[in-house]
């Protein structure tokens, strides 16, 4: 829980605060925007929720939180919102809050599927929303896009018996026990409409998974930038070579797709001829840096 005696002078008057032991990482300002913000090197509260859908986005960014640095004084209940994830992006994926602290508090998603659910990256193994994930039909596979995002993978796979899957180059230590390792950076079918598109460069093994040419769920190798106003890729977060994730984005930009969900960043949603757009412009972005 946040310590009130840890709040941030910056926050504004009001009942939710974010304490000291705030990351930076993101998550509450494009979670509710509309109370968050960043104030320094940390997040604040920069307007108190003025509505009820506004106060929800608020809790809902409180329970996201992976460090538990956001708090209301005096205590505002939190009702239904920790048994509300995950909460839908489309009919189609939903987002799994529950960002865990390992991962730097990337976001987690669930794609539902015919042939079995995918879990893209692991949040925190949080009681509320593993009965939702049961209620929703489990976890067939669990999808790393690389080792950064991993956070509680292995009691996810013990609790759904769900495959795991990720790149080899990443798999260091206990990740050598993911039950499917891919190789090359040629891309891999992993079912109907599923293709895994390794992407090196953010790290040796970091890979994309491509869904029915629609959803692209992007790990830490390309997201939207609300400062630049752009989709870009992380220079200053590349822990294995600039240039090897150039060449990446060059492959991956061949590819169709409308929806661009990151860990870390902003997501990116237009057609199919606005995201090749947007892609040409980030590849044009790196070769600068």
């Amino acid at each position: 829980m946040a310590d009130p005696g840890k709040r941030r002078a910056e926050n504004v008057d009001g009942p939710f605060y974010v304490d000291t032991t705030c990351i930076d990482c993101d998550t509450c300002r494009w979670m509710a925007p509309e109370t968050y913000g960043r104030l320094g090197e940390m997040s604040a509260v920069t307007r108190q929720p003025g509505d009820e859908a506004a106060r929800v986005r608020a809790l809902e960014a409180l329970v996201s939180c992976p460090t538990a640095s956001i708090g209301t004084a005096p205590r505002v209940p939190l009702g239904d919102v920790p048994a509300s994830f995950p909460l839908p992006v489309t009919d189609d994926v939903l987002h799994c809050g529950y960002h865990h602290p390992s991962s730097f508090g990337a976001a987690s998603y669930l794609l539902r599927r015919p042939g079995g659910n995918v879990l893209v990256d692991s949040p925190r193994f949080a009681a509320p929303l593993v009965r939702r994930l049961e209620e929703l039909g489990g976890v067939s596979t669990l999808f790393l896009t690389h080792k950064d995002d991993v956070g509680d993978h292995e009691r996810f796979a013990e609790h759904f018996g769900c495959e795991r899957v990720l790149h080899v180059a990443d798999a260091d230590g206990p990740l050598r026990r993911v039950e499917r390792l891919l190789e090359g950076e040629d891309p891999v079918a992993l079912g109907e409409g599923l293709l895994v598109v390794p992407v090196p460069g953010h790290t040796r093994g970091s890979c994309c998974l491509l869904v029915d040419d629609t959803y692209l769920f992007s790990g830490d190798h390309v997201a939207w930038s609300v400062r630049l106003g752009h989709v870009y890729a992380f220079r200053t977060a590349c822990w294995y070579d600039w240039d090897v994730q150039i060449a990446s984005m060059e492959r991956l930009a061949g590819h169709a797709y409308r929806w661009i969900l990151p860990g870390h960043g902003r997501r990116w949603h237009g057609t199919r001829e606005e995201t090749a757009a947007e892609m040409a412009r980030c590849i044009a972005w790196m070769k600068t840096m």
